[in-house]
């Protein structure tokens, strides 16, 4: 596989900040082969320093937590698919490794700890402030604003992945016997149309 450069997903970026599902896939294997030269487990960061790769592992595990159901965001590689992201675009990268000094600066004015050492309930506190629009003011802007692409890029990386697309059933390109539309779809967009008498 060649590697995705800059410019590339820079212009695949653009303005919404969103990979289509054949790029992101594209990321996936070009971090499965990194992950392989660095002997799996041990992924090497090569954008983030080491406090802020562990940043990134631990809020993308609040974002997309294991269960008993499901694997999580770190099942999935999302803190790799990040770093990788971050290491091919420099304006994204640099935004990130703002969002992250902006959590861990905050976390340190509030309990004098830095985010991974905080207590957990404080993480949440804070994570809790930032995930919500209405909390938006000068003071938590760039929270706020940071948290919420975060989120979206471990959401990205999750549902793009083998792990991810596995927990909503995805089937992929598959030649089907037959297919029908299931009834609860049928009968929402019913509710929904003018022409369905709902």
């Amino acid at each position: 596989m060649s590697e995705l450069t800059r410019r590339e997903l820079w212009i695949a970026f653009g303005a919404t900040g969103l990979l289509s599902q054949a790029l992101a896939q594209q990321v996936h294997q070009a971090v499965r082969d990194v992950q392989s030269l660095d002997q799996g487990a041990s992924y090497t960061p090569k954008f983030f320093t080491p406090r802020e790769y562990a940043m990134v592992r631990l809020l993308a595990d609040f974002v997309i937590p294991a269960d008993e159901n499901s694997k999580g965001a770190l099942d999935a590689g999302a803190a790799e698919f990040i770093d990788y992201i971050c290491s091919h675009s420099g304006n994204q990268g640099e935004l990130y490794r703002w969002g992250l000094n902006w959590i861990y600066e905050e976390m340190q004015r509030r309990t004098g700890f830095a985010f991974a050492d905080a207590a957990r309930e404080d993480q949440i506190k804070l994570l809790d402030v930032i995930a919500y629009r209405k909390n938006y003011s000068s003071l938590t802007s760039g929270g706020v604003d940071f948290f919420s692409a975060f989120r979206g890029m471990v959401v990205d990386a999750y549902y793009t992945s083998p792990v991810g697309m596995a927990d909503i059933g995805y089937l992929g390109n598959q030649v089907l016997d037959s297919f029908s539309v299931p009834d609860e779809a049928v009968q929402y967009a019913l509710r929904r149309s003018p022409l369905g008498g709902g």
